[in-house]
């Protein structure tokens, strides 16, 4: 396991090797998003992390492949590449829907009695036990689901103005969100042993701080939560914060 594999750099994009790191990072898209949301974040890690970054089919390198409407799915994907990069101690942060894959990743991992991470940091996600309080939205008209995507701050403003761009962007954004609003969550496995640590923004219209507060019943370890300032995408604004949050808690000691 020495060194990553086709199928694995397919997978997971590392924009700077970093051989002398001890930890890996495995950051987690959310919906409709590919590596490059995560590439400023990469260059701010201290020497010690190498971050890697998810890559769901249908986007970047990847968009001749369709996106993947089931969650399980991406997780079959992700557990399948993630395997030849295991060989060093590892953290997951995951945002929405990367909040869901990265949980799902690691009660996989543990299924296939492999390594489990040092910390999972979730961001902006639901606990999958909770009820989603809102109706599904990816099976709305275009308008519909667009005004509802643009209530979450979901869609650059710029972007809204280039309707050919709109149109490629649809069909991956209504795939995430079918993955995430169609996923059934099992109940019958027992709590994960690593840390959990969520972030999540005080004016999020979607994810309440009962809804992070439920990720505490999923760790048989440490829970921790911060809440920042600012929407669903509040980790635009406080990056930084996040990121020495991560640098100092990756080995779940802290």
């Amino acid at each position: 396991m020495n060194s990553p594999s086709t199928n694995s750099s397919k997978w997971f994009v590392c924009p700077q090797v970093n051989a002398k790191a001890e930890t890996r990072l495995f950051l987690f898209p959310y919906a409709g998003a590919g590596p490059a949301v995560f590439g400023t974040w990469i260059a701010e890690l201290p020497d010690r992390l190498e971050g890697y970054v998810a890559h769901y089919p249908g986007r970047g390198s990847r968009h001749n492949e369709p996106p993947l409407k089931r969650l399980a799915a991406l997780v079959d994907g992700l557990a399948q590449s993630i395997q030849p990069l295991l060989d060093k101690p590892f953290a997951l942060f995951g945002h929405s829907l990367g909040g869901l894959a990265a949980f799902e990743l690691a009660r996989r991992l543990r299924q296939n009695q492999l390594p489990q991470p040092t910390v999972l940091f979730i961001s902006a996600c639901r606990a999958p036990h909770i009820p989603d309080p809102h109706a599904p939205i990816h099976g709305l008209s275009d308008p519909e689901f667009l005004q509802s995507l643009q209530q979450l701050n979901g869609i650059p403003s710029g972007l809204l103005d280039q309707p050919d761009a709109i149109q490629l962007l649809l069909p991956i954004l209504r795939a995430d969100f079918e993955a995430v609003e169609s996923h059934p969550f099992n109940a019958g496995e027992p709590p994960l042993d690593c840390p959990i640590l969520v972030f999540g923004g005080l004016d999020d219209p979607r994810v309440s701080r009962d809804h992070l507060k439920g990720w505490s019943l999923h760790t048989n370890s440490r829970f921790e939560s911060q809440h920042f300032p600012g929407d669903h995408f509040f980790i635009n604004n406080v990056k930084d914060s996040i990121i020495e949050t991560i640098a100092a808690s990756s080995d779940g000691k802290k």
